[in-house]
């Protein structure tokens, strides 16, 4: 089981559930199109984690430091992220 922090809430992942999936259902606002690590669309930044972020396949996105994508990442233990509200929030 994952928990994850963002400045919106604290939530945990269900069973099998991505963590776009996750933001989603917590109301996050997040874009997102193919779901697959292919446009990078979704990316979070990661501010920290407890273990290491995973993917079964490397996303052919374009990722910068402490990018995640969130449609296709696998997460364990405690991961707090900036999400692109977070980021449009800090800069005003």
């Amino acid at each position: 089981m994952a928990w994850i922090i963002t400045s919106q809430t604290r939530f945990y992942l269900h069973e099998g559930e991505t963590l776009l999936a996750g933001l989603l259902r917590t109301g996050h606002d997040v874009n997102f199109q193919c779901q697959a690590g292919y446009c990078g669309s979704c990316r979070v930044k990661l501010v920290s984690s407890s273990h290491p972020v995973t993917y079964t396949q490397h996303p052919l996105a374009m990722l910068e430091d402490n990018d995640i994508l969130p449609c296709c990442c696998q997460v364990t233990g405690v991961l707090t992220i900036r999400t692109t509200s977070d980021h449009t929030l800090n800069d005003s």
